[in-house]
């Protein structure tokens, strides 16, 4: 006999957060019933996605949507489930370009308070592999990689009153986060994805973004896999404009992205 979604939700949750139950089940029992049943009892079970790549996925999004309450408490489950501190801190260093010091900074010192809670000592080990002098070419180099050829001399590119833009986007956004090790390309490209799909009004970016994901390894049905898993933190508008994003990145590939 197959077991039910609440059946199933109980068993995750017991994985995520081990002897802990959520405050609301008292005041609101029945919501927290179904959300319960959704999120953790029937969405992680839709897919063969594992543990690790779901919840590095999630923590993209809550990142992308402000959900800085969500993000402490899926931090913990993500710990329980194999993410490591570097990737974590990782993940939130990834979204400065994308959405800003400003909105990443809530979530850099939670990700702190989080690690020095359990006593895991800080700096990290650094990651960076580029310097003042290399981070322009390197990041040129990571745009190539990533984008395709036509990305050699973009940063070079554009009317001069704008030019410097896409230098930073070669030198800062690619040289500075992307070059760094603790996650692979195909990681970051999947984190960037959601970070885009989940702050909503980035669907030129995340267009973009689905193409450089298919070109690193990540094909259409990974993504749909990645915005199913994102669902239940950023709502139904925005994974359907994620999905709207995911085809036509497809298309323009011309072999549906796989």
């Amino acid at each position: 006999m197959s077991q039910s979604n609440a059946d199933r939700a109980k068993e995750y949750r017991s994985r995520l957060f081990p002897g802990f139950d959520s405050p609301l089940a008292g005041t609101d029992p029945e919501f927290v019933e179904r959300m319960d049943s959704f999120a953790f009892g029937e969405v992680p079970y839709s897919d063969d996605l594992d543990d690790r790549t779901r919840m590095m996925a999630i923590l993209a999004s809550l990142v992308g949507s402000q959900a800085v309450d969500m993000f402490k408490a899926m931090v913990k489950g993500a710990f329980n489930l194999g993410v490591t501190p570097v990737e974590v801190k990782e993940i939130v260093y990834q979204a400065t370009p994308y959405v800003g010091m400003g909105r990443m900074l809530p979530f850099l010192y939670a990700a702190n308070e989080l690690l020095e809670h359990r006593l895991v000592e800080l700096p990290l080990e650094g990651q960076a592999t580029t310097t003042e002098e290399t981070r322009l070419e390197a990041g040129a180099q990571k745009q190539v990689d990533i984008f395709g050829p036509q990305m050699a001399d973009f940063h070079q590119s554009g009317p001069e009153e704008t030019r410097h833009i896409n230098r930073w986007l070669a030198e800062n956004c690619f040289g500075d986060y992307y070059t760094r090790t603790g996650l692979d390309d195909a990681q970051r490209e999947m984190v960037t994805f959601c970070l885009l799909i989940a702050q909503g009004g980035c669907e030129l970016q995340a267009v973009s973004h689905a193409k450089a994901n298919m070109r690193v390894g990540n094909d259409r049905a990974f993504l749909i896999k990645v915005v199913s898993q994102c669902l239940p933190y950023i709502g139904y508008p925005r994974s359907l404009n994620a999905l709207r994003c995911i085809d036509e990145a497809a298309e323009a590939m011309g072999d549906g992205g796989e």
